[in-house]
């Protein structure tokens, strides 16, 4: 991570306006030069440019700030905040174009073909159509069922080959805990 705010100028702006920090603190804290934060100072230079406040945003504290502000010498410690990126990826309902909103029966017409492991819940929920649609697409019922046309969902980017490999583990999970409930029960029946 940088050791400059996020948003430099209007941070020097908010600290310009807010502390007693001297020119030489808030320019090396914002990576800037002197010069350019007594113009921010005087009114030449920034303007218009909303001041960012380093406190609520955690890079800066109240008494970090106080600290410089009575030590000249001080300079500014930026708060050390790393990231942390999860993996654990919200599905996020993006918008589908029209010209592809055409593409989510033939989609799920191709995953009860190549992948009829998969139940209907978990089709609609994948390619964004309801759940009767599915059933009817694979009862044969639907109304256009005729000029369906199986396409690749992934190709046609509805969702990712990720989100296809977890559905079908997902599936494959079910399948094998109902194999054992069935194998579970026929134990008990025999006796």
């Amino acid at each position: 991570m940088s050791n400059t705010p996020l948003m430099p100028m209007a941070t020097a702006v908010w600290l310009v306006e807010n502390t007693t920090l001297t020119f030489k603190q808030i320019a090396n804290f914002c990576n800037m030069h002197e010069v350019e934060i007594q113009g921010i100072a005087d009114g030449e230079v920034a303007k218009g440019i909303k001041a960012y406040n380093p406190i609520i945003s955690g890079q800066l504290s109240r008494n970090e700030i106080e600290l410089s502000s009575k030590d000249q010498n001080r300079p500014l410690q930026i708060k050390n905040t790393d990231i942390e990126i999860s993996n654990n990826e919200q599905k996020i309902k993006r918008y589908v174009p029209l010209s592809k909103r055409q593409d989510k029966p033939d989609s799920a017409l191709w995953l009860i073909k190549n992948h009829n492991i998969l139940k209907d819940s978990q089709i609609s929920r994948l390619v964004g159509i309801t759940k009767n649609t599915v059933t009817s697409i694979r009862n044969k019922s639907y109304w256009n069922f005729n000029n369906l046309n199986p396409k690749d969902p992934v190709a046609l980017n509805l969702f990712s080959q990720k989100e296809l490999v977890e559905a079908i583990e997902k599936a494959e999970r079910r399948i094998k805990r109902e194999k054992k409930e069935k194998d579970k029960q026929q134990k008990i029946n025999a006796l």
